[in-house]
């Protein structure tokens, strides 16, 4: 079983930047890709940043050049540092953690979930 808790949200102005953390709960960590998503309220949830067991980074194309995802294999910890923050960025974020050997960013294929936390961008 992992658990997965996510921090760091809150409500900062447009232009502004939030660090979000994941922390897990299980013991091998490094072989999970963890993953965050994001869903803005009546829409579906989105991918936004991952890093696989490998190092390997994907970002979507809405934050790239903007956000930094990092993962901390000693401390259990993924981060995901978000610079230049725009209104459309609003939304409850989520991390998520899969074993599966194949990258995929279809919400579907994660089996753990955090609980979420809310991030807001004024304009």
């Amino acid at each position: 079983q992992v658990e997965l808790v996510e921090s760091g949200g809150g409500l900062v102005q447009a232009g502004g930047s939030l660090r979000l953390s994941c922390a897990a709960s299980v013991h091998t960590f490094s072989d999970y890709t963890i993953t965050w998503f994001r869903q803005a309220p009546a829409k579906e949830r989105e991918f936004v940043a991952a890093v696989r067991w490998n190092s390997n980074i994907y970002y979507a194309d809405s934050v790239k050049g903007r956000f930094t995802i990092s993962r901390d294999n000693a401390k259990k910890t993924v981060s995901l540092q978000m610079n230049s923050l725009k209104p459309e960025d609003t939304a409850a974020y989520y991390c998520a953690a899969s074993l599966r050997d194949y990258w995929s960013s279809d919400p579907l294929t994660y089996d753990y979930w955090g609980q979420g936390t809310q991030v807001t961008v004024s304009s």
